[in-house]
């Protein structure tokens, strides 16, 4: 039978309290631990698209003792497989180590497999961001048409009224829109491609 992960000497200070306790909770800490390859590149590559620092993703996955507790409970039967695992050093704040920690003890879970079961809920969140990178490429070529069509009616409007005429100035104008219009979008599905690093 499992133990409650109640902590009832813990006190969550109220929004308008400081002490010293809190200001040392938010400290940060080196913690190393034991991850299969594939769970520490998920945490690399979801910090990355989301444009957040790994410490910070890190703890936001982690520091919440109900979550965890949760995962935990709900992972009762998976056991820590210890083929393929490597040594992987976080930067954490004193807090999520501490809740790591104590759900860990608590529940006799391994600490190794209570963080890699909290990074493997990144798992849904890359599969949409995925998904949207597939249809950002599709919409990039749609674009691509339309920048090779306007070329097309600015050659044209050259041709026809001359490049001073006020009308080619406004589809030369326009043109130049498009170029920098898909120059960054290009840029965003290229980042996106670095979701194809975990699979």
């Amino acid at each position: 039978m499992r133990k409650s992960t109640e902590n009832p000497g813990h006190h969550s200070p109220g929004p308008d309290e400081l002490s010293a306790e809190t200001l040392r909770g938010k400290q940060s800490v080196r913690a190393t631990f034991r991850l299969p390859p594939q769970v520490i590149t998920l945490l690399s590559v979801a910090a990355n698209q989301l444009g957040l620092k790994q410490k910070s993703l890190f703890n936001q996955l982690v520091e919440d003792r109900e979550v965890l507790s949760q995962l935990a409970m709900a992972a009762e039967t998976h056991q820590l497989a210890q083929n393929k695992r490597q040594q992987k050093t976080y930067v954490v704040s004193r807090n999520a180590l501490l809740s790591l920690e104590y759900v860990a003890k608590s529940l006799g879970m391994p600490r190794d497999l209570l963080v890699e079961l909290s990074i493997q809920r990144l798992v849904p969140v890359l599969s949409s961001e995925q998904e949207k990178n597939r249809k950002r490429e599709l919409l990039s070529r749609e674009l691509e048409l339309l920048q090779r069509k306007n070329e097309e009616i600015l050659q044209q409007s050259i041709e026809e009224l001359g490049d001073d005429d006020d009308a080619t100035e406004l589809v030369a104008e326009l043109q130049q829109h498009f170029d920098r219009v898909l120059s960054q979008f290009n840029q965003l599905v290229d980042q996106g491609k670095e979701l194809e690093k975990y699979q």
